[in-house]
């Protein structure tokens, strides 16, 4: 087996730096991808080749183990050209980092042999479980696998039962996409090119070293005790909760830079106004959108930070400081969802053209934004409970 030779991490200036100079490609074939329902391989190749899958993969197999943080800006960096390409970047982002909370064993199965090879992943435990000398086998279907065009492995939930039969434990196994088939099952109407399709297992033999008990873990007990890099001491459910804010960034950005270029050559239809920059309500829509745009980036960067001091410190974040997490996400994805909305009626009804591109940015937020582990008032409500000490939380993913 031959891993690879450890290289130094660009910065993550740098790493913007080469997905600016892609972004004229990405924004080209993002009508296409739609489309086909995938992202467009020309796209994948390119934010291969620029680095933007490896960012939470270890160092040992050539990645770049940069921050949590990092991950935010890279898939906002995507999602100024194309929200479902961004939305694959982040989710392949963050699978390799599951990934790199196995142990070394299982993390040489994936990328020993192939330090390309992409991960994808679905939490929920769809599936059976037979326990056999060794291992499970597992039969079962996950829908919503993001990525699942590109990816070479996927991290699935699983039932962990005993020699019995019953249910004991949950957790999540990694499979060999080879293993797996595939359903076409993603017709949507945002975040098209996601490819957020059905894979699918028939009583596929999963070693016991490529499983992990997801209890302990969201408690911060992983595979390695003491990881080489402090991005694998990072919390379970802040960092798998708050990636998904990062595509939605990026759109909010992208959206607000197309309605403000218009908004000196666009008249306002039925007033006196020659353009919409004359009008102050279209002063006041753009302003308040503005503040939205920048009230999500606070919130995503506070809990960023937040995360990536407490791996760094070697501290694992309390039940609040953790439910805050998820609080943060849905604020900042509330924040952009009412910004792009402000946007579109500032702009007017030339927002839903099909050539414009507001009207996919519009649609890849609105179903981005509906993703269960980031919805406002289910994570305001876990917060809730978390600050007034209550036991009666509504979901262990915390």
């Amino acid at each position: 087996m031959t891993l690879a030779t450890e290289q130094p991490a660009p910065t993550l200036d740098r790493l913007l730096a080469r997905i600016a100079e892609l972004q004229p490609l990405l924004e080209k074939n993002a009508a296409q991808g739609e489309a086909d329902r995938r992202v467009v391989e020309e796209s994948i190749a390119a934010l291969t080749g620029a680095g933007a899958f490896k960012i939470a993969q270890p160092r040992r197999y050539g990645g770049y183990g940069l921050p949590v943080r990092a991950m935010l800006d890279v898939s906002a960096a995507v999602a100024e050209a194309d929200g479902g390409t961004a939305w694959v970047v982040a989710l392949s982002n963050v699978c390799a980092w599951l990934a790199g909370l196995f142990g070394r064993q299982a993390q040489d199965d994936i990328w020993g042999a192939d330090p390309g090879a992409k991960v994808s992943g679905v939490l929920a435990p769809t599936a059976e479980t037979t326990k056999v000398d060794g291992g499970w086998r597992v039969t079962g279907r996950w829908y919503y696998n993001s990525g699942s065009w590109h990816a070479d492995w996927a991290g699935l939930g699983i039932p962990l039962t005993d020699e019995r039969g019953e249910v004991v434990d949950q957790g999540l196994a990694l499979l060999p996409r080879t293993d797996l088939g595939f359903e076409d099952t993603w017709f949507v109407a945002g975040m098209r090119s996601s490819g957020s399709n059905c894979l699918i297992a028939d009583d596929v033999f999963v070693p016991a070293h490529r499983v992990m008990s997801v209890p302990p873990a969201i408690g911060g007990q992983y595979a390695v005790d003491a990881p080489e890099e402090d991005l694998f001491r990072a919390a379970l459910v802040p960092v798998l909760t708050l990636v998904l804010a990062g595509p939605q960034l990026g759109l909010g950005r992208k959206a607000l830079k197309l309605v403000k270029e218009k908004a000196g050559r666009k008249a306002v239809s039925y007033t006196s106004y020659a353009t919409q920059a004359d009008s102050v309500a279209f002063q006041l829509q753009l302003a308040e959108a503005a503040m939205r745009i920048d009230t999500a980036h606070l919130h995503a960067y506070r809990a960023a930070d937040d995360i990536d001091a407490a791996s760094a410190a070697g501290t694992y974040p309390g039940v609040e400081a953790r439910a805050r997490v998820r609080a943060d996400t849905g604020w900042a994805v509330e924040n952009i969802t009412r910004a792009i909305d402000v946007l579109l009626s500032a702009h007017g009804a030339g927002s839903f053209a099909d050539v414009n591109p507001l009207q996919r940015i519009w649609r890849d937020s609105a179903v981005a934004a509906r993703h269960a582990i980031v919805l406002p008032a289910v994570n305001y409500e876990v917060y809730g409970k978390a600050l007034l000490g209550r036991d009666d939380q509504i979901t262990p993913l915390i």
